[in-house]
Formats: structure tokens, C-alpha cells, sequence
């Protein structure tokens, strides 16, 4: 009898799986392993060519420590980075729970917190692993101190925006307003991605494995949530009414 309804129950779980959580299922595995064949191929040095051709291709071959592009382009780029920075990701981290909480979306509020804080200690702990020491064939045009592989500002911004979009995108009642949340956040981690390789901080193959990795990170926490975390507002405690008649003698 108990193995009945334990088969009755997988079928009316199956019957309740979505199309969209399919999807995130795919994206995941598919992120997984793409992550995990780049780095491979990092660690053997078969990117090595490819990632300095396109470093040198940004520069201007009688000056490297020039980028390619008007003189503005620069300054612009080294503003987009900094989306990607530790201090603004905190800070955005931090008004987004706030907002969560006040908005007394408590289990998500803290769940997206975890998530993030999670991905944080993820991309430190894949650059120690494996390793990898910054380009040097051309100028940094920004101060970096740490490894290079994968990207902190590609995978930090992926991990963050993408995380802070899917989970916001959950309380939002129109169709249009989830899509643009999803898309702004796609945005921002594609252009912070680039702006490293621009910026000669970064090998291309950093900054793809920070979005795989952090794209990864950001769909398995949306998958996560969208089980488990419930996006609605907690119920308010009710109060009992004051008595305000005189009381009897």
C-alpha cells in the first residue's frame, strides 16, 4: 500500500513539473558541463593563442597600453566595471533584501542572501583551484590582485544580478515587468563581462567561464526557489479588536 502512494505521488509530481522548470533544468547541467570543459581546456593551455589574439586586437599595436575606439571609450568601460565590484554588489544585495523584508517576503529575502553570499565563496574557492595568473601581455588599464580563472566581476555580477533578477522576477504580477527584470539583469552581466577583457584584466576564457559558472550558480538558485521558497508576502498576525466600552461595574 505505502509503495502505491509513493508511486501515485511521483506521477502527480511529474504532472505538475512545468515546461519553464525543465528549462532551468537543462540550463543548469548544460552550464555545468560547459564550465567544466573550458576549464579543462584552460588548464592544458589550449585557449592560450586565442585569448592574447583578442587581447591584442583591443589595443593599438604602437601603444598596448591604448585601447582601440575613441578616447571616451575608456573611461565609459572602466564605469562598467565597477557595476561588477564587490561594494556595489553588496550594496545592491543589501536594498534588495531590505526590500524583500519590508515587503514582508521574509523566506525569500533571506534565501536570495544565502544564494548570493553562496556564489561568492564559490568563485573564490574555483580561482583558488585552478589557479590561474592575470594576462600580462598588455597593460591592465584597472588595479586586479587576484587569480584570474574564472572572472570574479563576470561570475560575482552573473551570481548577483541574475540571482536578484529570477527571485524578483517571482514577485512581480505582470509578464512584461518578470521579462524586463530578467533581461536588465542579462545586460549587466554581459556588458561587466566584457568590460574585463577590454580593460586587459581578464582572457576572454576567464570572463565566458565567470558567466557559466555564475549563470549556473544563479538557475540552480531560481530552480531551488521556485520549489521550495514561497514569493508571497507573509500573512500579517492578527490583532484582537480593543474593547473600547466602559468597562462594568
Amino acid at each position: 500500500m505505502t509503495n502505491l502512494r509513493y508511486a501515485q505521488s511521483l506521477i502527480d509530481r511529474l504532472k505538475r513539473f512545468e515546461l519553464t522548470t525543465l528549462v532551468f533544468f537543462g540550463i543548469l547541467t548544460g552550464g555545468a558541463l560547459l564550465f567544466a570543459m573550458l576549464a579543462g581546456e584552460v588548464v592544458e593551455g589550449d585557449t592560450h593563442a586565442l585569448d592574447e589574439a583578442i587581447l591584442l586586437a583591443l589595443r593599438r599595436s604602437g601603444d598596448l597600453g591604448e585601447t582601440i575606439g575613441p578616447y571616451w571609450l575608456t573611461h565609459a568601460v572602466q564605469d562598467i566595471t565597477s557595476l561588477g565590484g564587490v561594494t556595489v554588489l553588496s550594496l545592491m544585495t543589501l536594498l534588495t533584501t531590505t526590500y524583500l523584508v519590508i515587503s514582508r517576503r521574509i523566506r525569500i529575502a533571506i534565501f536570495t542572501a544565502c544564494s548570493i553570499l553562496g556564489g561568492w565563496l564559490a568563485s573564490t574557492a574555483l580561482k583558488v583551484i585552478i589557479a590561474r595568473p592575470r594576462p600580462d601581455i598588455v597593460p591592465h588599464l584597472v588595479d586586479v590582485r587576484d587569480l584570474s580563472f574564472p572572472s570574479g566581476h563576470a561570475m560575482l555580477s552573473a551570481v548577483t544580478y541574475l540571482t536578484l533578477g529570477a527571485l524578483l522576477a517571482r514577485t512581480q504580477t505582470t509578464r512584461a515587468t518578470r521579462l524586463f527584470m530578467i533581461a536588465a539583469a542579462l545586460f549587466l552581466t554581459l556588458m561587466i563581462g566584457l568590460s574585463r577583457i577590454f580593460l586587459g584584466v581578464h582572457y576572454p576564457t576567464d570572463v565566458l567561464g565567470g558567466w557559466c559558472a555564475g549563470a549556473t550558480w544563479a538557475v540552480g538558485c531560481a530552480l531551488v526557489a521556485r520549489s521550495f521558497v514561497s514569493a508571497k508576502p507573509e500573512p500579517q498576525p492578527l490583532h484582537p479588536k480593543m474593547d473600547d466600552s466602559p468597562a462594568n461595574g
